[in-house]
């Protein structure tokens, strides 16, 4: 007799919401406009081979909001808050990138130094937050208010109150496509960012040790885990995320501009979290989910772009989408319709049972 594969659905169960979402969202589109999900391929401006189409259009467009929305939801489940300051961190660490690059000639070498001097400032400011959250027991929401308040005036003094550019063909082989490579960069960098990630919880106990301070932090600490620690590292992680999306978000427009840089991202990365299946209160996570959230949101927005809703109009329309996909997703929902399958599952071994 063959043996048969149990899936552990329970495992995989926080990414119903997102994937449902997601689900939707194709399922609307299938109907509207079948091509809606359809690539092409073309040749664009330096002669290259792309692809292009709503897809491409999606998975490009929320690649500085899938990268933060991963860092959020470390800082989401240790700490059972969210970083509203992630947007102006960007713009900080954007506007460092682009003092580098201005320091001397664009080279290789020149990016690889500004983006390692981003990522110090990031983290820097990363560890600020994390301290007024871990040693001085600060609510996230609360700490990171004062850099939400200052971060974009600090990015603006760092380049002496101007917008410069950075033309460049290194500079838009980041923020468009490399050369001979179909597949826009900043998708690219999502992945490597996500196999970074995949492989420091693979070899490190951090993930294991974050959700534990998240779930019960007398517990944790009782068991050995230092949680001031775990804490202050996933707003640092978080700080290096926030870097990589302001260099990607400079390289697209080969400027810096610390108004609009990445702005009001902090509440879609908050809600990238939550459409992912992640306790906004702390806990267990699953990142995979938030990216998958990060999409679901980007793929709404272009749905209604593509709808013509004028965009003064379209964060209305987020809300009320939004709204009902994180009903869905809710505790006391999830508990209902457990409960309702679980009498249609025994109703149906009842059944079977008087049959036989």
């Amino acid at each position: 007799m063959a043996k048969q594969t149990k899936i552990n659905w329970s495992k995989h169960s926080q990414l119903i919401v997102p994937l449902l979402s997601i689900a939707l969202i194709v399922l609307f589109n299938a109907f509207r406009d079948p091509s809606f999900f359809s690539i092409e391929i073309t040749t664009n401006n330096a002669g290259s081979t792309v692809l292009t189409g709503n897809l491409i259009s999606i998975l490009n467009g929320a690649s500085e909001l899938a990268i933060l929305a991963m860092g959020m939801t470390l800082v989401t489940a240790a700490c059972g808050g969210q970083d509203i300051s992630v947007g102006a961190l960007a713009a900080i660490a954007g506007s460092v990138f682009v003092k580098v690059l201005r320091a001397g000639e664009i080279t290789p070498v020149t990016i690889a130094l500004g983006f390692v001097a981003c990522c110090v400032v990031a983290m820097a400011f990363g560890a600020f937050n994390g301290t007024l959250v871990s040693a001085f027991k600060i609510q996230p929401m609360i700490a990171t208010l004062v850099l939400f308040t200052c971060g974009r005036s600090v990015a603006y003094w760092i380049n002496g109150g101007a917008t410069p550019t950075v033309e460049s063909p290194l500079i838009n082989a980041i923020g468009s496509f490399i050369p001979g490579v179909p597949v826009p960069t900043p998708i690219l960098i999502v992945i490597v960012t996500a196999i970074v990630l995949a492989l420091v919880f693979r070899f490190t106990s951090l993930g294991l040790y974050t959700q534990a301070v998240g779930i019960n932090q007398r517990a944790a600490r009782l068991n050995g885990i230092n949680t001031t620690m775990i804490k202050l590292l996933s707003f640092m992680i978080l700080g290096v995320c926030c870097a990589i999306a302001g260099v990607i978000a400079v390289s697209r427009l080969s400027l810096i501009n610390h108004e609009t840089l990445l702005l009001d991202i902090e509440m879609d990365a908050i809600l990238a979290v939550a459409i992912g299946g992640n306790a906004l209160s702390g806990g267990k996570f699953k990142i995979a989910g938030s990216v998958l959230g990060a999409y679901a949101i980007q793929a709404l927005t272009i749905t209604l772009y593509a709808m013509k809703v004028p965009s003064t109009d379209v964060k209305a329309y987020k809300a009320i989408v939004i709204i009902l996909i994180v009903v869905i997703g809710s505790p006391v929902v999830k508990a209902k319709l457990s409960q309702l399958w679980k009498k249609i599952k025994e109703g149906k071994q009842g059944k079977e049972a008087v049959r036989a």
